[in-house]
């Protein structure tokens, strides 16, 4: 009896690749590679929303620096009210120079700040935003250093917008003496913005949302007094308890006090701090507030 044997199926006829380019799969990116990609999407994302917001955005940026000038600067000096000591113009034209760097320092803090710790407290809020955000390809420090580092780009705006207008709203006969260094400027600003915007970061992350306004009562406000914006940290010296200089040595816990003096250096020729003081210590803060800060955040979006 014949066996028929069946024949294998045949292969299926090859296809030629359609014309074109050839496109070859690309490679799987690095990790290093996907974060830096993640945290740069993080910061546009997040400018992109101030550039949806600026006028709102201007406008708490210029109030208080604005009603700082034009009351002292401005209104004491109309009325006859003497500020910087009741010396006449020769005095209030001091204070004057005094104060514009001052009101430029405050800008930055506030503005780092704010645009740090009170996002942190909505999204680490009810809603729980925070949690879209780490979902980032990306470690989950990245996330919060994103915050920082656009916190840090609206400190140097509101510096440009703030900067300009303290400069020029005073009375007649009253004149701040400036003349800008701007290797100090452009070295401190930066800082001064990254420093304010790690504290922001340290606070947000310190701070129950619920809590976020004892934030103000408690921190803001004793930093923006005991700061040196209306005054040169020289001129503390007669405050003193004995030979003790207290309130001179206290407030060099201050990061503010080191912000003022270091933007009178660089915007006027008035007593200030050395400059080798300055430097170190706000890298200090920043470093200081910046690993805490990331610390807090990790273990609240962990926890």
């Amino acid at each position: 009896m014949a066996t028929t044997m069946t024949p294998p199926p045949a292969e299926p006829p090859a296809v030629a690749p359609a014309p074109g380019p050839h496109i070859e799969a690309h490679p799987t990116r690095s990790v290093r590679a996907a974060s830096r990609a993640a945290l740069g999407a993080l910061v546009r994302r997040d400018l992109l929303v101030l550039r949806k917001n600026l006028l709102e955005f201007v406008a708490r940026t210029l109030i208080q620096p604005f009603l700082l000038v034009f009351v002292f600067l401005y209104v004491f000096p109309s009325i006859g009210q003497g500020v910087g000591g009741g010396g006449g113009r020769v005095a209030e034209s001091g204070f004057a120079t005094v104060l514009v760097p001052g009101v430029v320092g405050i800008s930055m803090m506030f503005q780092g700040i704010q645009a740090v710790a009170l996002q942190l407290a909505t999204e680490f809020g009810f809603t729980r935003e925070i949690e879209d955000r780490v979902q980032a390809p990306c470690p989950v420090s990245l996330v919060a250093l994103a915050k920082v580092l656009s916190g840090a780009v609206q400190g140097v705006i509101a510096a440009a917008i703030v900067f300009p207008i303290a400069a020029v709203v005073h009375a007649n006969g009253v004149d701040a003496h400036l003349d800008v260094n701007w290797l100090l400027a452009l070295t401190l600003i930066p800082l001064t913005c990254a420093t304010m915007a790690s504290l922001g970061l340290l606070l947000g992350t310190s701070f129950e949302p619920r809590n976020i306004g004892l934030m103000f009562g408690f921190v803001i406000l004793p930093i923006t007094f005991l700061g040196g914006t209306y005054y040169q940290w020289t001129r503390l010296a007669p405050v003193k308890i004995g030979g003790f200089h207290w309130l001179q040595t206290l407030v060099l816990v201050n990061p503010l006090i080191y912000v003022n003096e270091g933007l009178r250096a660089a915007f006027t020729h008035a007593g200030h701090m050395h400059l080798y003081i300055v430097y170190p210590v706000l890298l200090g803060f920043w470093a200081l507030f910046l690993g805490l800060g990331l610390r807090n955040f990790r273990r609240k979006v962990l926890s």
